[in-house]
Order: structure tokens, then sequence, then C-alpha cells
């Protein structure tokens, strides 16, 4: 019978995302037995970035100062913002090297089984963003779930209202990918973007 402060453990450990009350206490016991000195990193770091990560103050992404590497470089183009749900997605949005502006990080997407609305997304400080007199372009790089379309949608009808031009990234087959491989969805909606072809 594993003692309170294991299972105290194993409980905080289902905190992050998938989970369950097995791998928690397969984690807690692996902790205890065998990386005590990395139970301690872990629990030095989750205390380290609790007392110093906040948000940053222009695009709402984590970080340690007022302003994020991005916001502060005056390397990036102030023309373009990139709204994105999460800072793991403007991440992956850096690693590709094809994007040269600024984003907004919503933090979340409109779930209205969720109880998350367009309110608790807090998408005046976006609008108020987006109409700073700069911003040329806004790109909506929401996930292609139909929360991310139902925010992709709500956020393009907020800001054409205010005239500002309103970009969506496109989807469809992905590179290296073979046809008999890809689901009808994708397919499909690759079928629906396409575009010309210009001389190479």
């Amino acid at each position: 019978m594993p003692t309170s402060s294991i299972v105290e453990l194993a409980e905080a450990l289902r905190c992050l995302p998938g989970v369950g009350p097995k791998s928690a206490q397969r984690m807690a016991y692996h902790l205890l037995q065998h990386d005590r000195s990395g139970a301690e990193r872990l629990g030095q770091a989750v205390q380290r970035a609790l007392a110093v990560v906040r948000r940053c103050g222009r695009c709402n992404t984590w970080t340690e100062l007022e302003l994020c590497e991005c916001c502060a470089s005056p390397q990036r183009d102030q023309s373009l913002l990139c709204v994105v749900e999460s800072p793991v997605d403007l991440n992956m949005m850096e690693q590709t090297h094809a994007y040269n502006g600024l984003y907004y990080v919503l933090m979340g997407r409109i779930s209205p089984l969720d109880g998350v609305g367009a309110r608790q997304l807090g998408l005046d400080a976006l609008l108020a963003r987006a109409l700073d007199g700069v911003v040329k372009e806004v790109v909506l790089a929401t996930n292609f779930t139909n929360e991310g379309e139902a925010t992709a949608h709500y956020i393009s009808a907020m800001l054409k209202t205010h005239g500002v031009a309103v970009t969506r990234i496109a989807r469809g087959v992905p590179v290296g990918g073979e046809l008999e491989f890809v689901d009808s969805g994708t397919l499909a909606q690759a079928l629906r973007e396409r575009r010309l072809l210009v001389d190479l």
C-alpha cells in the first residue's frame, strides 16, 4: 500500500496532459527508486519557472522579461502578426524559419463545451494589438480542429470589420507525403486549396 506522500506525488503528476493514474504512480515510484536527484531537479525547475516566468507584454507568450525575444527583436517584420493558440505552436512556427513577423498567443481557443468563449480568450487585447497602426496583415495559424476553425472564423470576422487584412495558413498534403497514405479529408482540402503553378 503506497504511503500518503507517494499518493500525493502521484496525484500531483496527474496534472500533466496524458498522464493517468497508473502512469502517474509508475513515474512517482521511478523518481523515488531510480532518480532521486532527477526528482529534486524537477522540483527545483518547476519552482523556479513558477517564480520567474510571466506573460510577454506584447504577444502574451511565456517569458522571463517584459518582452519576449521575438517582440524585442528589431529584425522582425512589425507589419505581420501571426495568431497561434499556444506557445508550443509559436515554437513550431519558428522552427520552420519561414516566418519573420511577430506573434500573438491566445493561450487557448474558443470551445463552448469547455466554457471558453471570446471573452475568456481576451480577444480585446488581440484587437488592440492588431489595430496598433503598424500591423498590416494578421495571419491566423490556429489548429485545424473544430475549435481552432471556430476561433479563426471569429477572429477573422472581428478584424475584417476594422479593415485589417486577414489570411489563414494553408493545409493539405504534407511535404514528402504519399497520396495513398493521406486521409480523404486532408486530400479534399488540398484539392480545394490548389493554386496555379508559376514557371520555375
